[in-house]
């Protein structure tokens, strides 16, 4: 028996080594970018680092930020969903690898059976057996199931890169929309600032309108700028809490206070690293999306592969080796042994046309991810100009708004000294400090643009998203 077993192990080690001898999967070859090779007009050398190599606790540098995004990463569920779907993809991967090797089962059994018409003559026959093997065990002698396998592997890792593009999406919107609270905070914060002012103005005027200095009219433009500075605070305290709320449902749980910004955060001030613009167009490459759109397209490559192999023959072996016996202390002796081994050869000779359609679909399935991989890189490339051209001009813009607010606040200043004095009308005191809030207002609204525009670049550009 043991001599036996031994042939047969030997038998199967020898079979396993025949298998992927060949593979019919086409050569890949990954499409040319059908892009610029730069990311800028500069004409200065691109640079090849991707951002997807930088940690993305090195670009969003603010400790609350990074504990925030950090909770978000532990708590999201979409970011979960993604998370199990790799997982199913590699149990899919394990269960296609393991077609490639034998699957190997024990059986033991024992039947009895009556024979004889009468209680006299009734016979008992007892028969008992013990049997290891494999059933139906495909050589892979043309490569099918490595494509397959292959296919199964390049499929697990295109949801890698989708959970990957997931996470940096996360990460990104989570940034946007504490970057989007620090702003409201401050806005609230001017308009409650300019209410204080004109509440003070409010009454100096409404002291000197009843001692007959001023007019009613400028009483009423007062108090109407005065219930304008109210209007605001209540829309920018619901703009806030509405903010705050998004912030709750994307990180997925409520988001302690002492990990918003700071009340008295200025939003400029937020720290988030620079990143550079000379880019090669190559950096884009290793955006999630392109990745998932190669390994789509070099699955489909292996798919042809398997199409091929369906023209050759399919080689399947059973094969069992044991002991049976009419006697169960007779299990062992040396004349039990049994064994079995059947070869079958599968020769496809007429199918109305099938295999030659399935390699023809699979052929211009390829051709259809050929395609969206092409779409992909052109998106990332669209994606990351518009990012850089914004980078490009939006420090032009904060020059001449925070000229605009310098000078508009000497404007108010000069103008309210001179209503004090009683050299001018409250009506002109009106006009420059509602441009110099509107300036102020707007100064945040662009420095949360800039800022936002760094997290758009470390997303279009394939930002890190692998850190714990």
């Amino acid at each position: 028996m043991m001599r036996t077993m031994y042939k047969f192990v030997v038998l199967v080690t020898c079979m396993s080594t025949l298998v992927g001898c060949m593979s019919l999967d086409p050569q890949y070859q990954r499409p040319t970018l059908p892009v610029e090779h730069s990311l800028n007009n500069s004409g200065v050398q691109s640079a090849q680092i991707a951002v997807s190599a930088i940690d993305w606790k090195e670009i969003f540098i603010d400790p609350r930020l990074q504990n925030v995004i950090t909770l978000a990463l532990q708590n999201n569920r979409d970011l979960r969903v993604a998370m199990l779907n790799i997982d199913k993809a590699r149990a899919t991967y394990r269960i296609q690898q393991a077609d490639l090797f034998p699957s190997v089962s024990s059986s033991v059994s024992q039947t009895a059976q009556r024979s004889g018409t009468s209680s006299d003559t009734t016979q008992v026959s007892r028969s008992t057996s013990v049997s290891v093997g494999f059933t139906s065990w495909e050589l892979d002698l043309f490569g099918r199931i490595q494509s397959l396998s292959r296919e199964a592997l390049e499929t697990y890792f295109a949801t890698e890169e989708t959970q990957r593009s997931s996470r940096m999406s996360l990460i990104a919107e989570v940034a946007g929309d504490w970057l989007t609270v620090a702003s409201y905070q401050q806005q609230l914060q001017i308009a409650q600032q300019t209410l204080t002012s004109q509440e003070k103005t409010l009454s100096l005027t409404y002291a000197k309108y009843k001692a007959g200095i001023s007019s009613a009219l400028d009483y009423e433009e007062i108090k109407t700028s005065v219930d304008s500075a109210r209007a605001d605070i209540a829309s920018y305290k619901k703009l806030l809490a509405q903010s705050k709320n998004a912030l709750d449902l994307i990180v997925g749980t409520k988001v302690p206070e002492d990990l918003l910004p700071a009340q008295t955060l200025e939003i400029d001030s937020i720290q988030l690293a620079e990143i550079q613009n000379n880019l090669s167009s190559e950096v884009l490459l290793n955006h999630p999306d392109v990745l998932y759109a190669e390994h789509t397209l070099k699955a489909a490559n292996a798919d042809i592969g398997a199409a091929r192999a369906a023209f050759f023959p399919t080689i399947s072996l059973t094969a069992t080796a044991g002991r049976s016996s009419n006697a169960l202390d007779n299990l062992f002796s040396a004349g039990a042994q049994t064994w079995s081994f059947i070869p079958t050869i599968s020769l496809p000779i007429f199918q109305a046309g099938e295999l030659k359609a399935s390699l023809d679909s699979a052929k211009i399935q390829k051709n259809i991810y050929i395609a969206q991989y092409e779409k992909a890189i052109q998106s990332a490339f669209s994606d990351a100009k518009d990012a850089l051209v914004t980078r490009q001009f939006i420090d032009e813009q904060l020059t001449a708004q925070k000229d605009l607010v310098r000078s508009s606040k000497r404007s108010f200043e000069l103008s309210n000294a001179l209503y004090k004095e009683g050299q001018a009308s409250y009506l002109n005191v009106l006009t420059a400090q509602r441009t110099y809030y509107s300036a102020q207002q707007s100064l945040v609204t662009l420095l949360l643009e800039e800022q936002t525009n760094r997290v758009t670049l470390y997303k279009v550009l394939g930002g890190g998203a692998d850190a714990e």
